[in-house]
């Protein structure tokens, strides 16, 4: 058995040597820093015009169940419901115009997929199943009325979806006052929420000459947990393809990576190994913009560029709506972990990462828990009992090369299972690792990409 040669450094000597290797390509870079936001007085604001008025969407006059976000989760969920139960009157209520993908997004980062593969239109997956799209940004729901109001007007519901997603958290890294935050968010953004934070992240991938860009993985269970090991490998192919003189420092809250690690560090040693530098064990107390650096318990670290995905909450609008579990403090879905049911309400439901349920957060689980919720509802209207959750091997794929296109992949399981020590129900979750990297499932990654969305958007019920 070879013997793991040392490497001389611990954490915090690793940490001052990516800083210092990092001041000279980052001196007189500074960022510019403005005004504090967030320090205006509160407006007395009146209520919209729109409450006033009813959303234009037809009436099926058959069960309406509405369903608030337009993401893997709600747009698996709104197929669901039409497949299982034609007669329903489907609603999906999405601010966004056109819908844009997280899931693949690393490797159009690199050009490896086109942007068509990402983008797509509600049009299209409304009429080919059979359910509507009201493009309305949601201002509040009444649930005791069983009205939802937006800014395109109100509607009444007899079920609803609620498939928010995720905010994030810059507090759990020393980042306090909202307009820092906000400055952050805009100058580094994590780009783990598609659109414009991903457009952003690729122009400064096409603008980088060299020095030091960091990624964080923060703690927690954020979105899509593999990712941003992903991304670090992408952006080092890239950096390699175009001869930049640069590194990828990724800071990981963890000393372990939370997933089977092994056919990702093979590639960053075999392909990588100039290129990527992680450093595990690392807890952020702070971002100073301006200066671009990082600080924290170990050290300080100076950068040339980031993406700086923070710790991640429940969707804000959760707490808007009164269920969000005040207690936890990532400010999740208060719900039934079995039947995904707020608690105290029978007819409203949360999916997909807002749910806090400790399995991963990622666009297969979204989109298998969305059939779940679909089963749970009409369940509930035909009086029907549904078993717990128990998904099958579901096949989660990691890019690791990008040129020839590798990926390494893992077959994740999850659900609830009967203790029989204790008589009752506990969460299972379990993962099989594929470490080899090959260009076989390089390709089965893009074809099951590409194979939900035919299904989510252009696939006929």
């Amino acid at each position: 058995m070879a013997r793991k040669k040392k490497t001389g450094l611990n954490r915090r000597e690793a940490i001052k040597a990516a800083s210092a290797a990092a001041l000279g390509a980052a001196a007189g870079a500074g960022a510019g820093s403005g005004g504090a936001l967030g320090a205006e007085k509160p407006l007395k604001v009146r209520p919209p015009s729109a409450f006033s008025r009813q959303a234009e969407v037809p009436g099926f006059g058959g069960t309406r169940v509405a369903v608030i976000g337009g993401g893997w989760s709600g747009l698996e969920t709104a197929r669901q419901l039409k497949k299982n139960r034609r007669d329903l009157d489907v609603v999906l209520i999405e601010k966004r115009a056109s819908f844009f993908s997280c899931p693949l997004s690393n490797l159009w980062l690199v050009d490896r997929i086109p942007l068509d593969d990402l983008t797509h239109s509600y049009i299209d997956a409304a009429h080919n199943n059979d359910y509507t799209w009201l493009h309305a940004a949601v201002v509040d729901v009444d649930r005791h009325k069983r009205v939802i109001y937006t800014d395109q007007g109100w509607l009444t519901y007899d079920f609803l979806v609620v498939a928010p997603g995720i905010d994030y958290d810059y507090t759990r890294y020393g980042v306090a006052d909202p307009g820092d935050a906000a400055r952050l968010r805009a100058t580094y953004p994590a780009a783990f929420m598609a659109g414009s934070e991903l457009l952003t992240l690729k122009r400064k991938l096409e603008e980088f000459d060299g020095g030091v860009f960091v990624l964080t993985a923060p703690p927690g269970n954020y979105r899509c947990l593999p990712a941003p090991y992903e991304r670090a490998c992408m952006i080092a192919g890239y950096m390699k393809d175009n001869d930049i003189k640069g590194r990828v420092l990724l800071l990981d809250s963890r000393e372990h990576p939370p997933f089977h690690p092994d056919g990702i560090n093979e590639a960053i040693r075999d392909l990588y190994r100039r290129y990527v530098v992680r450093i595990g064990g690392v807890n952020i107390t702070g971002v100073d913009i301006g200066k671009r650096r990082i600080e924290t318990e170990m050290g300080e670290i100076v950068f040339t560029d980031a993406a700086i995905y923070p710790p991640v909450r429940g969707s804000r609008v959760l707490e808007r709506f009164g269920i969000a579990d005040m207690k936890d403090p990532g400010r999740f879905a208060d719900i039934d972990p079995i039947s995904y049911r707020v608690r105290g309400d029978e007819r409203v439901f949360v999916g997909g990462d807002a749910r806090p349920m400790p399995f991963i957060k990622a666009g297969m689980a979204a989109n298998y828990e969305a059939g779940h919720i679909a089963r749970v509802i009409t369940s509930q209207m035909e009086g029907k009992d549904l078993s717990p959750l128990s998904s099958p091997g579901l096949m989660c794929y990691v890019a690791v090369n990008a040129k020839p296109l590798q990926s390494v992949a893992f077959k994740i399981s999850f659900g609830w299972v009967y203790d029989r020590g204790t008589g009752e129900k506990r969460f299972m979750q379990k993962a099989q690792a594929f470490p080899k990297r090959s260009r076989s499932l390089g390709k089965a990654n893009i074809q099951w990409g590409r194979g939900m969305f035919q299904e989510m958007f252009y696939n006929s019920l």
